[in-house]
């Protein structure tokens, strides 16, 4: 599963051209590997969605919510906030349904809906797919194949702020190359604790 990130400038700008690009490479060493791209809000545009489906690319991307979308979960939102009353603790609730823009998409594309509340509050979240329902269900598809990014992120970000293997401030390139190297080291040994010494905690 590749995945997408975004410039300071406009998220999309460029990314039809560098996703065919990177999708080529693949194919011409894999060709028959099933590609899924992943990205936020950022990349949910028709150009890049178009091309995907007339690609034979699948995709998961963030859908920024609005009223439109959030008019189409409010029964959900509502049995959420009655369960999140009920029980105290955080409830989702997921509903599947097509969707288009008023005027940028070309056609009706599936969307899925998370309706969450926690403390009380609502947290309605969306993303646009190309997989079938009968690919991925709706909390699968949300929890398993959107936000796994986060936890990918999450160590990406222990790597460089707890273990600073960012850090490549030396004066030659091999003292850079052997802190990277130590770096790595430690990480490897960071999981390893983890996956052993803090297993079930």
């Amino acid at each position: 599963m590749a995945k997408l990130r975004r410039s300071n400038a406009d998220g999309a700008a460029g990314a039809v051209e560098e996703v065919a690009r990177i999708v080529a490479q693949i194919r011409h060493r894999w060709p028959r590997t099933r590609i899924l791209l992943r990205g936020d809000s950022g990349f949910t545009r028709e150009p890049l969605m178009a091309w995907c489906e007339a690609n034979r690319v699948d995709y998961v991307f963030g859908l920024a919510r609005n009223d439109r979308l959030e008019n189409e979960i409010v029964p959900e939102l509502i049995m959420a906030t009655i369960e999140s009353i009920r029980t105290g603790k955080t409830v989702r609730r997921f509903k599947n349904f097509t969707y288009a823009t008023l005027s940028s998409w070309s056609r009706e594309r599936r969307v899925i809906g998370k309706a969450e509340v926690t403390g009380g509050d609502a947290n309605p979240r969306f993303v646009v797919t190309s997989l079938t329902s009968a690919e991925a269900k709706p909390r699968h598809l949300y929890e398993k194949v959107y936000c796994a990014r986060g936890e990918m992120e999450n160590r990406i970000k222990e790597c460089q702020l707890d273990l600073f293997a960012d850090r490549t401030s030396a004066a030659t390139m091999q003292a850079n190359q052997l802190r990277l190297w130590f770096a790595s080291m430690a990480y490897v040994l960071l999981c390893a604790l983890r996956r052993i010494g803090l297993a079930h905690t």
